[in-house]
């Protein structure tokens, strides 16, 4: 084993949970081991809807994707904090609607790694790139990012759970600012994150957080819909998550994993 597989497989960390293992076992996938799917089981018995929340984020990133690349006409895409593939990736809900978007994943988790050729399957009009680059080194990833996207073109920055994943210390708004600033005028935001607005939710995230190599920080959402300041909000604005642009035929979810997670688009003038 060469010294970049060996590194690898010392990142990996089997013996404790991963953010984007234990989220690929709430959505019912099969890209984590027991010890991700143990501290799910424990978080679904201390918040049952969790399930229902990881899929409401997934479908979320499907109708923003969807709306950026359809009605907005964004071509290009820097999608941070990608996790593991699963059913409608971005690039496959974008490429589908624009056959050339060109897409830029970015995840700092060894096992997103190794599934990055899934990832970049794209369409010959169009191209896909990983990155693995951490979202606290924001300037990394804009450097690396140019290689794949035209930074004088509108860009569709997506961060979908991931802010949480910073502490205050990390300065989350900050990270958000150095990128949006390297974004054109006409470039959009869509962000989504778990809210603190739930004791049930409380208590099974911290128990998360006493085990996993990674924590996650709720926060209220006026804190999350703060990372929209100085954009322009698309209608309906900074909502629960099952509440941006609904389909049609979407049933109702539990109300305790409709309040646990705020989103919203936003276009930078």
């Amino acid at each position: 084993m060469d010294h970049t597989h060996g590194e690898l497989r010392d990142r990996l960390q089997t013996d404790r949970p991963h953010s984007a293992r234990v989220w690929n076992y709430l959505l019912g996938g099969k890209d984590n081991y027991p010890v991700d799917s143990e501290v799910g089981e424990v978080i679904l018995a201390t918040f049952p809807e969790f399930a229902t929340v990881a899929r409401l984020q997934r479908q979320f990133l499907v109708r923003a994707v969807r709306y950026l690349a359809g009605e907005a006409g964004i071509r290009q895409f820097l999608d941070i904090g990608t996790g593991l593939p699963t059913a409608d990736n971005t690039h496959e809900v974008a490429q589908r609607i624009a056959p050339d978007s060109r897409i830029v994943y970015v995840d700092n988790d060894p096992l997103v790694l190794t599934h990055a050729r899934a990832l970049l399957t794209s369409t010959p009009e169009g191209a896909c790139a990983y990155l693995d680059a951490d979202v606290r080194d924001p300037e990394r990833i804009l450097a690396q990012a140019r290689d794949t996207l035209d930074f004088d073109r509108p860009i569709g920055l997506t961060l979908l759970s991931i802010m949480g994943q910073l502490s205050d210390d990390d300065r989350p708004a900050e990270v958000v600012s150095t990128l949006l600033d390297a974004l054109p005028s006409g470039s959009y935001l869509a962000l989504t994150d778990g809210t603190n607005t739930n004791d049930a939710l409380n208590t099974a995230v911290a128990g998360y957080n006493q085990q996993s190599v990674h924590t996650y920080h709720l926060r209220a959402p006026e804190r999350i819909a703060a990372f929209f300041d100085g954009l322009d909000l698309v209608e309906p604005g900074v909502v629960h998550t099952s509440a941006w642009r609904p389909d049609p035929d979407a049933p109702r979810p539990e109300e305790a994993a409709v309040e646990a997670a705020v989103c919203g688009v936003a276009r930078k003038a």
